[in-house]
């Protein structure tokens, strides 16, 4: 497993009124939703990046303004051939 560090001011710790654990956790989260939205990595793997049980991870999505399931425009092709 790899480890990414980085630098956070701490103005914005301050104006967020976070601590890094709690920053750093929200961080991969919204990356891993972000991943998701655009379709780089499954639910099951940006759940994993988050660090929490998928369900979990589904249920935050809404939080985020992201659909939990993606549907396509060839997924509904596809299911309108198939009626």
């Amino acid at each position: 497993m790899s480890e990414i560090t980085m630098i956070v001011p701490d103005e914005i710790l301050s104006a967020l009124e976070t601590t890094p654990e709690r920053f750093a956790l929200e961080l991969r989260l919204a990356g891993a939703i972000k991943l998701y939205e655009i379709g780089e990595i499954s639910s099951g793997a940006a759940a994993s990046l988050a660090g929490i049980p998928k369900p979990l991870f589904l249920e935050r999505l809404a939080d985020y303004g992201v659909d939990t399931f993606q549907t396509t425009e060839a997924d509904l092709r596809r299911e309108k051939r198939l009626e």
